[in-house]
């Protein structure tokens, strides 16, 4: 991902650019193909999405998609992240599961939400989260928690591809043996680190 970086401050309800190139590892963007892009918050172990973006972009195909930031997912933080999860192909190493793809946290401001409890205690966890190299696999599993909270649908701005947008309160994910890319192990030691 080129773009959020870590050091990047988007502001909640103004267009934004998620943007993305092939680093050379497997899987490549080719084989990644069609991905739901999404916002999230959590750990390497669990992870909770707080607003989908799209579900059928074409990474290899597309290096960049306008969207906006709903202001109510969550509070101006910087433990805000962009999760590629592959439609057609699967973890390498755990087949039962997507491949998935992160950006390095990101912050951002002007938002009018609160985590929910489960959410932060993800954020709150991330120390007990295993930190590993840029191809490492990491607990999690593709399904949703018990009680996750409902998915309400609300359109959202996009220039290059039509999207859609949701907010998801509780709807948690737990992914495992994900293969996760570089820029959010960066941004699991720099939280450490920090």
């Amino acid at each position: 991902t080129t773009s959020p970086v870590a050091s990047t401050s988007w502001t909640a309800g103004t267009p934004q650019t998620i943007s993305w190139q092939d680093d050379g590892s497997a899987p490549s963007l080719k084989d990644f193909g069609v991905a739901k892009i999404s916002i999230y918050a959590g750990n390497a172990q669990q992870q909770t999405l707080l607003q989908a973006i799209t579900t059928n972009t074409d990474v290899s195909t597309t290096g960049s998609l306008q969207f906006t930031p709903d202001p109510t997912i969550g509070p101006d933080s910087s433990e805000y992240f962009i999760r590629f999860e592959s439609v057609n192909t699967k973890d390498p190493k755990n087949p039962q599961y997507p491949a998935l793809a992160f950006s390095a946290k990101f912050t951002l401001s002007g938002m009018s939400g609160q985590f929910s409890a489960a959410v932060q205690a993800q954020i709150d966890g991330q120390s007990t989260a295993p930190l590993a190299g840029a191809s490492t696999s990491a607990a999690a599993s593709a399904a949703t928690s018990a009680g996750a909270g409902a998915t309400t649908a609300k359109p959202s701005s996009a220039s290059t591809t039509p999207s859609k947008s949701a907010s998801a309160a509780g709807a948690s994910h737990t992914n495992s043996a994900v293969s996760v890319k570089a820029g959010w192990i960066g941004a699991l030691v720099g939280l450490v680190a920090g």
